[in-house]
């Protein structure tokens, strides 16, 4: 069995009173959060609750006006922060050139940290039936406050079908964003597993801008997602960034924010439709095979100057998260491989050979054999390959370098 998560997003409808006592709650679990992460950064980064509660526990009690349960919780918040950070950091080492010009990475920790992780928005984490429940046959939320339990009404439109048996309601956010406020709930339930001994159906992607994913699965057939129009709006939400910036005024400092905004949440977008496609077009039982981009450079000597700037800032790992959980709940499952010689490799004769892919053209062809392919497919085919390694029990599938074939 595993654990699938997911977040519910409910619109609530308090009074004026009731926003009120919102963020006063909101203001002063930030507060707290912050004197913890304080603590945690001037006592060695200890992240143990049981060290946190028996030297903070009193202290808040008596000075803040946060419940027991409340105080509780923000341990638990600014503690998973840390380890959250501190797992991103383990992901992404620090990378430098030594004095013989080749690369050195090297492993991060919290003690890289120079300040303390900042809480820098009014927030309260709520516990499930201590913190919030659901009353009058799920017409109406109760939620706690600095004072008395406050009831009010909400929406769960979009998420009406996560409110079953099977899905279990845990710890909740309250979010106030643009004068309205949402309560985030983290839902999981349990599915069954993905099982590599029931023939699963084997699908190489490899992504890219020109395409945004080229995919190729075990019956021998590809599918190509086109990207051109990604491209146009990226340039020009480029163009109009180069525009703020050059004025350097305090609006357009603003509308850079917001530009920034809006262009995450467009790109989020395509990445969730994206991979909802790919999930609903290869069904259940899928083994998708994705190259493992960490610390991969892009060549992007096939796009505009304009345009090069894309490859590296579009977010590749977004997709592949979106893809994970999705495929997830459909008994299907993601996994990554070494992207050495993926498009370099030919996929009949097995020849290794950079010069014969032609970025111009987009065409990959043979030297020796005269095969010739879409380079883009061919990556996709190489991918399924080493989808298939994994499946006879290559822990670590990789394509080796073979310059000549006999």
């Amino acid at each position: 069995m595993v654990k699938l998560g997911r977040t519910i997003k409910l619109r609530l409808y308090p009074d004026t009173n009731q926003a009120e006592q919102f963020l006063a709650m909101s203001q002063e679990y930030q507060r707290v959060a912050n004197i913890v992460s304080q603590w945690i950064f001037d006592h060695e980064f200890q992240l143990s609750w049981l060290k946190i509660n028996h030297y903070l526990y009193k202290i808040f009690r008596q000075e803040s006006s946060l419940n027991s349960q409340m105080v509780q919780s923000v341990f638990r918040t600014v503690v998973a922060r840390y380890k959250t950070v501190q797992e991103q950091m383990k992901q992404h080492p620090y990378r430098y050139q030594n004095e013989e010009k080749k690369w050195v990475q090297v492993p991060r920790d919290l003690n890289w940290l120079v300040t303390p992780i900042q809480f820098r928005r009014p927030q309260a984490d709520l516990v499930r039936q201590s913190n919030y429940s659901f009353v009058d046959s799920m017409r109406e939320i109760s939620i706690t406050t600095l004072g008395k339990r406050t009831k009010l009404g909400f929406t769960d439109k979009g998420f009406e079908k996560y409110f079953t048996d099977d899905w279990k309601l845990g710890t909740a956010k309250l979010v106030h964003s643009r004068g309205k406020w949402f309560l985030h709930i983290g839902i999981t339930k349990e599915v069954n597993d993905f099982d590599a001994k029931d023939n699963p159906k084997v699908v190489g992607i490899d992504r890219g801008l020109r395409f945004l994913a080229t995919t190729f699965d075990s019956e021998g057939k590809a599918l190509f997602f086109d990207g051109q129009k990604i491209l146009l709006k990226r340039k020009k939400f480029l163009e109009i960034r180069r525009q703020l910036q050059s004025k350097g005024t305090k609006s357009a400092k603003k509308k850079l924010k917001r530009l920034a905004q809006r262009e995450n949440r467009w790109m989020t977008d395509v990445n969730h439709r994206l991979a909802k496609t790919l999930v609903a077009r290869y069904g259940s039982h899928t083994l998708f095979v994705l190259e493992d981009l960490t610390n991969v450079t892009f060549n992007t000597d096939d796009l505009p100057k304009s345009l090069r700037n894309s490859h590296r800032s579009w977010s590749f790992f977004q997709l592949e998260s979106f893809l994970t959980y999705k495929a997830q709940a459909i008994q299907s499952t993601v996994v990554k491989v070494n992207p050495a010689f993926t498009s370099q490799r030919c996929h009949k004769c097995g020849l290794v050979e950079k010069t014969n892919r032609h970025h111009e053209t987009h065409e990959y062809w043979c030297s020796q054999c005269q095969y010739r392919c879409n380079d883009d497919r061919l990556g996709a085919m190489n991918i399924e390959m080493l989808g298939q390694d994994w499946l006879n029990g290559v822990k670590h599938p990789k394509i080796k370098k073979l310059t000549t074939v006999g």
